[in-house]
């Protein structure tokens, strides 16, 4: 039934996509997707990508609002967490196990920094956990905004010219949008996190040879 109701609101955006008003749900459903995951972002942008391509919108229209929509969801799903981090880290005093996943997020958030917040906004899901434990785990405002702003741009210049290159294929196929959107995705965190992976080595080999020099030097 679920999966009716999403083919039924896909069908829908795709008649409906040639309006200028358009645009407006776009921005709707990629702030709704930011705090409900349910909600279709990926292929409402797509779906905004193949009206560009066939006349009806305005590519860089269609980025933006895309980008616009997924900035202010992840904010708000930021502010929710701050709001609700009171109840977790008292929750957290009488569970000892949830205090030790609140510090694990804190910890993963500080280690991967900004490129875990860029990966995690390819994940349909995973944004919404990362955006909220960010609030819970009340990370800086500036630094979160930043990267947030650069990850909802490359998510939204992604899925928008994705549609805009497939144009008709898309157009009646809104499976197959969806399919290639998330192993794009799935293909983008990889090489993300591939090359954070290969810098934290790097980061570390220096500090190795670094402290080998100084222990050398103290030596001598």
């Amino acid at each position: 039934m679920f999966g009716d109701l999403i083919t039924s609101l896909t069908d829908w955006l795709d008649d409906v996509s040639q309006h200028w008003w358009f645009l407006l749900i776009i921005v709707a459903i990629a702030l709704l997707d930011s705090v409900i995951p349910v909600v279709p972002s990926e292929t409402c942008v797509i779906i905004g990508g193949v009206a560009a391509a066939n006349g009806h919108q305005l590519l860089p229209l269609v980025i933006a609002c895309a980008a616009v929509g997924a900035f202010l969801g992840d904010n708000l799903a930021c502010q929710i967490g701050r709001w609700a981090s009171g109840w977790f880290e008292r929750l957290g005093t009488r569970r000892p196990s949830y205090a030790a996943r609140l510090d694990w997020a804190s910890k993963q958030i500080h280690e991967r920094g900004g490129l875990l917040l860029i990966t995690a906004r390819f994940v349909p899901g995973g944004r919404t956990v990362l955006t909220l434990s960010s609030g819970i785990t009340r990370q800086p405002l500036a630094w979160f905004v930043s990267w947030i702003a650069a990850a909802a741009v490359i998510w939204a210049t992604y899925a928008s010219v994705l549609g805009y290159i497939g144009g008709a294929t898309f157009e009646d196929n809104h499976t197959a949008a969806f399919v290639l959107a998330f192993g794009g995705a799935l293909g983008i965190t990889v090489i993300i996190e591939v090359v954070r992976h290969i810098l934290h080595r790097r980061r570390a080999t220096e500090s190795g040879d670094d402290d080998r020099a100084d222990a050398r030097g103290q030596a001598g």
